[in-house]
């Protein structure tokens, strides 16, 4: 029996989404809980890795069970069991060969940057910058990322299967009040890829950079990684579509 599930959690704590030796991750807070509900070792299957300090709304994962389970006390006795900063919101039956990562089509980030004054109630959960920046040049850099491209100098990803190519589908930014909102779709991000892209966005929007510093770097032959990537506590994974 293969499950799929949904989990939201605040990655503040973490160190990301994927088990490490001598470090605390969300994968490995679940794959505990699970394995002692079912009374049996459980492996979990993201849909991809979260930094530390990035949260989620909408991760995904998978994992296998060797009997009918009832899905509804599994789910609720999980949420009992697991830190009050991780939350499964949904457990649901897939096919045999669905898989979180690989039948993954889209994936949703959201990038939130506070702009006004220092917030204790949203610290941890946003960028705090209250530094000046023209919003209109950092929506004409966010739109330059948009398509298909070699994204090599945006990643500290070593080497990759698809030659560091990804396809960005839709950037939209919006304002409400002091709070700048990001939302990126593609088909995949890889690390950094994010908050590369914000961080070397807004070093043009606050004229530490020309724009032509994105041209040079998008789509570049010889890799150079930017000298900008902005923090993890604002990034959210908001949504895997399959």
């Amino acid at each position: 029996m293969k499950l799929l599930a949904i989990v939201e959690y605040l990655g503040t704590s973490y160190h990301g989404w994927q088990k490490q030796i001598n470090a605390n991750s969300v994968q490995e807070e679940i794959e505990k809980v699970l394995s002692q509900i079912l009374n049996t070792e459980i492996n979990i299957y993201g849909s991809g890795r979260t930094d530390a300090g990035v949260h989620a709304k909408g991760q995904t994962f998978h994992f296998e069970v060797n009997k009918e389970v009832d899905l509804a006390k599994l789910l609720y006795t999980s949420n009992m069991l697991l830190p009050n900063d991780i939350h499964i919101k949904e457990m649901k039956e897939v096919d045999n060969d669905f898989h979180a990562r690989y039948s993954a089509k889209k994936k949703v980030y959201e990038y939130l940057i506070n702009r006004g004054d220092k917030n204790p109630f949203i610290f941890g959960r946003t960028l705090y910058y209250p530094y000046p920046f023209d919003i209109d040049i950092f929506r004409e850099c966010l739109k330059l990322f948009v398509g298909k491209h070699n994204f090599q100098d945006f990643t500290s990803k070593e080497d990759d299967e698809d030659n560091f190519i990804r396809e960005i589908y839709s950037v939209d930014v919006k304002e409400d009040n002091d709070i700048i909102s990001v939302k990126l779709i593609g088909n995949g991000f890889m690390r950094y890829m994010i908050r590369d892209i914000i961080g070397t966005s807004l070093a043009v929007a606050t004229n530490k950079e020309d724009i032509n510093y994105i041209y040079k770097h998008l789509d570049s032959k010889n890799r150079e990684i930017v000298s900008y990537k902005a923090s993890s506590e604002g990034l959210y994974l908001i949504d895997v579509i399959y």
